[in-house]
């Protein structure tokens, strides 16, 4: 198999990163050409120790470090909305960005990435925790929690709050949901799925996407009722119990990378 038909599929996704990486897709373009032109004259080659996948990012981020002072350089063309999240990236520190987004975006394993970026894998939960604590402190926000259990309600307002956001309320049917999102509109939405009297956090969730672009997050011990290709897509699903760390991590997510939209019409 040739070299271009084993990196074909990946082709995309490293295409993506680099946008998400310089700001620019043009500039993000030419470094991933670069990559590949220097692997077709042989200056560079791929680890046959690693997956193609993760050994075309490990030559991607070698031409950074090669020629990295260039990717640094700021675009302000004014762009707005879906590049939101672009102009925020560029705001957290190089190496931190480029451990987020492998992680985050492209969904490697803290391993992988250290392989990627060729350190050790605390350097890399180092860098992700650094650049977590940027995205909470820029992205502070009102926060909706729809839960039923009293206990689970308030260990989820506590990692809230310890993040530096502020919970509006704790939600445990599906009418309070509504209600409460009347009263005061939320920046991110925490959901379980069955709740107090019966009704579906699912549900709830639908109702109020209905009216508001918010991104949510999924909370549940029964995954598999979201699972079914109906909406609201589960972008971010949490499986009870649930580990801290991993709640923390998809709340920084989901506010990063959700476009800044205005309010739907009720």
């Amino acid at each position: 198999m040739s070299l271009l038909a084993r990196l074909a599929p990946h082709l995309p996704y490293v295409r993506r990163y680099a946008r998400a990486l310089t700001g620019d897709q043009v500039t993000g373009d030419h470094y991933v050409r670069v990559a590949l032109e220097a692997l077709a004259a042989g200056e560079r080659s791929l680890d046959a120790a690693l997956s193609p996948r993760v050994a075309l990012y490990r030559v991607f981020h070698a031409i950074w470090l090669s020629s990295g002072a260039q990717l640094e350089a700021r675009r302000d063309d004014g762009a707005t909305g879906s590049d939101d999240a672009s102009q925020r990236l560029m705001r957290i520190a190089p190496r931190s960005r480029q451990a987020f987004l492998l992680t985050a975006l492209e969904g490697f394993t803290p391993t992988e990435a250290a392989q990627i970026l060729v350190c050790e894998f605390g350097d890399v939960e180092r860098l992700i925790s650094e650049a977590q604590t940027e995205i909470d402190a820029e992205l502070a926000t009102d926060v909706l929690i729809i839960e039923d259990e009293p206990v689970i309600a308030a260990d989820i307002e506590a990692l809230v709050r310890e993040l530096g956001h502020k919970v509006i309320d704790i939600a445990a049917t599906r009418s309070e949901a509504v209600e409460a999102v009347a009263r005061k509109t939320p920046g991110l939405v925490l959901a379980d799925i069955q709740l107090a009297d019966g009704s579906s956090g699912i549900d709830a969730v639908k109702d109020i996407l209905a009216r508001l672009d918010v991104p949510v997050i999924f909370i549940t011990a029964f995954p598999e009722r979201l699972l079914t290709g109906e909406r609201p897509e589960p972008t971010f699903l949490i499986t009870k119990p649930f580990q801290p760390e991993t709640v923390k991590a998809a709340i920084g997510q989901a506010l990063f990378f959700h476009p800044r939209r205005s309010q739907k019409a009720a």
